[in-house]
């Protein structure tokens, strides 16, 4: 299995500490971590939440 660093796409979950959300850092997704600028974006954009509670 390659190394996760050699992925091309990193998305913000990359600069955040928690073991979980780091499991998701190179995922072709524009994750957010819960924040106020995560509900900002989707109300500015109409948008949707999707959440994910933890699957792993």
């Amino acid at each position: 299995m390659p190394n996760e660093n050699m992925h091309k796409h990193e998305n913000r979950l990359a600069k955040e500490k928690s073991p979980y959300l780091l499991q998701h850092a190179y995922n072709p997704v524009d994750w957010f971590h819960w924040s106020d600028e995560a509900f900002a974006k989707a109300k500015a954009e109409n948008k949707p939440i999707f959440l994910s509670i933890g699957y792993s």
